[in-house]
């Protein structure tokens, strides 16, 4: 089998990067449909008359969506077939993105909310495992993994072009959309429409895959085992300390990041000139998916550094994202914001890998996907709960207060992963 060094673009057969690029152009297309509103949403939501209280329960909503139904879900596209689950998944978001331009109803947003919170559900693993499949077949022998990375390297291009655009679109043709009666980031919200169709026909045509006999009993089923596979998780995690306070300290990490990535276009807005405030809004959203790569890039580095002790790499992390976290609440102009959270957005992707690395090692092959369901859960009860506090904070108070606020639960994090060193110290004795 060939290693990632070895691995060459140019040595594959034909349809093997036929193959590549199809699944390239796809990942791209439907990541630039969610960049060209993800830069926006809590604008737009701001602009529908929602106050950040209003604004946090909409994304807590779409996290329990995601949350619930992910578990049942999650063997559906073995069921049925992958191409029929990520169709779904892609009208589900038409549904939500029509719903959205359709009002400025609290309860239709919140309907709208839960319908990206089913489509990402539906999305989870469908088309990624067909790439692997369908490669594997195409090209015998080969190691997979270099081109799943390839292939994967459009998701980050297609947010952050489409995050730039859903930024400049309102500030080009805003005016134009309040003549006819619309918000001016409804302009992002059809851009979002349109790309999404064209994604459904590409699926449709590009996206080859034998039928599968549909098993009628494949949802119900999803949903009878969710019960067992949450009590399963859960005892895992309790037969296995080191896994409970990893699992506690990503929770309390959620509840301090998550408020600040989701509401910060509206604390930076009116730093900015209104002629052009969605335009930088726009870039600094791209600014952050590839800061968040990099630090995921420099993670192993930074690892060294502790000499490959993640659980310190963890706390160190979390400790450094705290005072980031305080410092972006502190800042008044819109230079300094930037600045500090393009830092805090390395931090954020340095911290994936360390935390990775500790369930991976904490866990067999038997049990792996069980305990990803259970940090899945965990995290996003994290965020919705996070949220909530911080909206109702901010709307008392203010955004940075909520985020100085916030950024004890990060301290919080930091004390259960030192506690999670010392664990790991006894145990490698």
């Amino acid at each position: 089998m060939a290693t990632e060094i070895e691995f060459s673009f140019a040595t594959l057969n034909g349809s093997a990067r036929r193959h590549i690029r199809v699944f390239q152009m796809h990942q791209f297309l439907d990541r630039f449909a969610m960049g060209l509103t993800v830069a926006v949403v809590a604008l737009a939501l701001t602009d529908r008359g929602m106050d950040l209280f209003q604004i946090s329960l909409l994304f807590g909503i779409y996290s329990l969506t995601t949350l619930t139904m992910e578990l049942p879900f999650g063997g559906l596209a073995d069921s049925i077939g992958r191409k029929p689950v990520f169709l779904t998944a892609v009208v589900a978001s038409l549904i939500s993105l029509a719903l959205f331009l359709s009002t400025s109803d609290f309860y239709v947003l919140a309907l709208s909310f839960a319908f990206i919170g089913f489509g990402r559900a539906l999305r989870s693993g469908t088309l990624d495992a067909w790439f692997v499949e369908t490669f594997k077949a195409a090209a015998q022998n080969v190691d997979f993994q270099p081109a799943l990375a390839k292939a994967q390297s459009a998701n980050a291009v297609g947010l952050a072009v489409g995050a730039v655009l859903g930024g400049l679109l309102p500030d080009i043709l805003g005016s134009v959309a309040k003549r006819l009666g619309f918000s001016i980031y409804d302009v992002s919200y059809l851009a979002s429409f349109g790309v999404m169709l064209g994604v459904f026909f590409f699926t449709m045509l590009a996206i080859v895959e034998n039928p599968r006999q549909m098993n009628s009993g494949a949802l119900r089923q999803g949903f009878a085992n969710v019960p067992t596979v949450i009590k399963d998780a859960g005892l895992l995690a309790l037969k296995h300390p080191t896994l409970s306070i990893l699992l506690a300290s990503l929770a309390f990490f959620l509840m301090a990041t998550n408020p600040v990535e989701v509401i910060w276009p509206t604390h930076a807005k009116p730093m900015l000139d209104e002629s052009y405030a969605n335009t930088v809004i726009g870039v600094v959203t791209a600014t952050y998916f590839f800061s968040i790569a990099f630090g995921a890039s420099l993670s192993p580095h930074i690892s060294r550094i502790f000499r490959r002790r993640h659980a310190l790499t963890l706390a160190a992390t979390f400790a450094c994202l705290a005072g980031v976290q305080i410092t972006l609440a502190l800042q008044g102009g819109i230079i300094g914001f930037v600045a500090v959270f393009i830092l805090y957005s390395v931090i954020l992707g340095v911290s994936e890998t360390p935390a990775s690395s500790i369930l991976h090692r904490c866990v067999g092959d038997h049990q792996r996907s069980t305990m990803l369901s259970l940090r899945s859960l965990i995290q996003q009860l994290g965020a919705a709960l996070g949220l909530v506090f911080a909206g109702a904070v901010a709307e008392i108070y203010s955004t940075p207060t909520a985020w100085i606020v916030g950024a004890l639960f990060l301290f919080i994090a930091v004390v259960l992963t030192f506690v999670l060193v010392k664990r790991l110290a006894l145990e490698s004795r």
